[in-house]
């Protein structure tokens, strides 16, 4: 569960990279990477959990740089 919401959460990152759309990085990716990243924890695999944590560093250096995080 916890890859398949990375993954889900991943392609929204690829959608929310393009100007205008930064704020599904705020409403899909944040909450579904962080829920993924706590079922990760939660299970044996730690798969899940690297791929979570990538999406969301890529997640908040997008934020950073769009200026969505000051």
């Amino acid at each position: 569960m916890s890859i398949i919401l990375g993954a889900v959460a991943a392609l929204f990152l690829l959608l929310g990279i393009l100007p205008l759309l930064g704020w599904t990085i705020w409403f899909l990716v944040l909450p579904a990477a962080l829920v993924g990243l706590i079922l990760g924890v939660m299970s044996r695999y730690r798969g899940g959990v690297t791929l979570n944590v990538v999406v969301l560093v890529l997640a908040g250096l997008r934020l950073l740089l769009g200026g969505g995080i000051l």
